[in-house]
């Protein structure tokens, strides 16, 4: 898999058709089927691999991906350069993985918008959306439970469609965005005004056992945020947060992964 991803580094990590090729190569090389699911609002890709019907299904959720070129400059296609939580769900010897990514991620769609990489990036209608595919992808699997595991932006929505769901067996963010608003002042940047938050439905998924983990060396996402939404659950029993050494936001994690 390094030699893959050092090939499409070479040959230009930011060109679109290279970001997929990456994610599709390193998918059927671990057994992972590729489906695109049409959902009422966006067509999302899904990359599966279902084994025994009567284990849980374990859901992992794309982060914002490239969403911006810089601080000022959205980009063309939000499609990552690095799909972290891609590679997590193809290191999972779990019998039931699914991965899903984000709206305009891999495929494009009709209603597709910079807005949805922007400030609607945890939309209602992209929870609603992303929830479908949940639903689907859970009949394909035959499996009754599902444990949900995002990563950055998609830990937000993992908790935002949790408080959907009575099926959820367990969340699991890494460096999970859980507090938009706060991160947003945290960084004096302007908030995402067309977005839901996490930290407003943090009471309502109290009961589901959580595990939110923080990089030591994330500058991005920050401790707080973290801290912030389990302070908001009112809850302590069902929520743990771990702190990862050596990990950034977007670095380390892979090599950890497998010890976590």
């Amino acid at each position: 898999m390094i030699c893959i991803i050092l090939l499409f580094i070479g040959c230009g990590k930011y060109d679109l058709e290279n970001r997929i090729n990456l994610a599709n190569t390193i998918t059927k090389q671990n057994a992972f089927k590729k489906q695109d699911i049409q959902t009422d609002t966006f067509k999302l890709r899904t990359y599966v691999k279902f084994k025994d019907k009567t284990k849980p299904l374990k859901v992992y959720i794309e982060g914002d991906g490239f969403a911006w070129v810089d601080r000022y400059t959205l980009s063309a296609n939000p499609t990552p350069v690095n799909p972290v939580a891609l590679k997590f769900s193809i290191n999972d010897k779990s019998q039931n993985v699914a991965y899903v990514a984000r709206p305009c991620q891999y495929n494009t769609s009709k209603n597709c918008s910079d807005k949805y990489w922007a400030d609607k990036r945890f939309a209602k209608e992209v929870v609603e959306s992303i929830n479908q595919a949940i639903s689907i992808l859970k009949r394909q699997s035959k499996s009754k439970e599902i444990e949900l595991i995002g990563f950055s932006g998609g830990g937000a929505i993992a908790v935002l469609v949790a408080s959907k769901r009575d099926d959820i067996k367990k969340i699991t963010t890494i460096a999970g965005n859980l507090n938009h608003k706060l991160l947003h002042r945290h960084h004096n940047i302007p908030p995402m005004i067309g977005s839901l938050d996490p930290i407003e439905i943090a009471h309502k998924i109290s009961h589901i056992p959580q595990v939110h983990y923080v990089g030591k060396d994330d500058k991005v996402v920050v401790r707080k945020i973290a801290n912030s939404f389990k302070k908001a659950s009112k809850n302590d029993k069902n929520i743990k947060i771990i702190d990862i050494s050596n990990a950034t936001h977007t670095k380390g994690w892979e090599v950890l992964w497998n010890k976590i």
